[in-house]
């Protein structure tokens, strides 16, 4: 339930066709408006629990493949953090990582290949989409401090053509913030995703 907005007013908005978990995601969100107006508590929960995500995944994630961990130090640091945390508005390409595993059958390393993202000024927040694969991410990222911003969205599926509203299934929220961790790279780290993984990085650079 989101902090301050009783169960009959959510439903009021639902049924308006304006839902405030909609302005969370993928529409400019009212002015003045943060990350904390709008993720759940369950969602405040693992962003606070980054830390300990971050020790759930690397360790048993570089121990099954420690070349592809040692091969980018960088994007595997959960203490890099070089400032400017909001990446320009333009087109992208990231690459997901899967850290950890929520169950025995699913490996502790999953690298994906390169795709396409598309971040695009909203308001004072920017949204961020990836294209074309079978599972995307898609929500805003909010300025937050100069070394972290944070995103706020849902995970897209198959051929949907539009991303769920947030809020409405817990597992397909995705909360997560977002660093620069180069001269032009940035990473969205996902702690505790809905599935599979326990951490996911999202790698982003500039298409051109």
């Amino acid at each position: 339930m989101m902090k301050g907005i009783s169960a009959a007013a959510l439903l009021a908005l639902g049924l308006t066709g304006c839902s405030v978990y909609r302005d969370a995601t993928s529409t400019e969100p009212p002015a003045g408006w943060g990350w904390r107006k709008v993720v759940t508590d369950n969602d405040a929960d693992r962003l606070r629990n980054w830390r300990k995500a971050w020790d759930d995944a690397l360790a048993p994630a570089k121990a099954e493949n420690p070349a592809a961990i040692a091969a980018d130090p960088q994007l595997f640091d959960p203490d890099v953090a070089l400032g400017q945390a909001m990446p320009p508005a333009g087109n992208y390409l990231c690459r997901t990582f899967k850290l950890g595993s929520q169950q025995p059958v699913t490996r502790y390393f999953t690298a994906y290949p390169t795709a396409q993202c598309r971040i695009t000024p909203r308001g004072d927040a920017l949204h961020l989409s990836k294209l074309g694969t079978e599972q995307r991410p898609d929500g805003l990222i909010y300025p937050n401090t100069d070394a972290r911003a944070m995103f706020v969205g849902t995970l897209v599926l198959g051929d949907e053509t539009a991303p769920l509203r947030y809020g409405v299934d817990p597992r397909r929220n995705m909360v997560g913030y977002v660093e620069r961790i180069g001269e032009s790279r940035w990473r969205l780290v996902l702690p505790y995703p809905g599935f599979e993984s326990k951490l996911d990085v999202i790698e982003l650079i500039p298409a051109g």
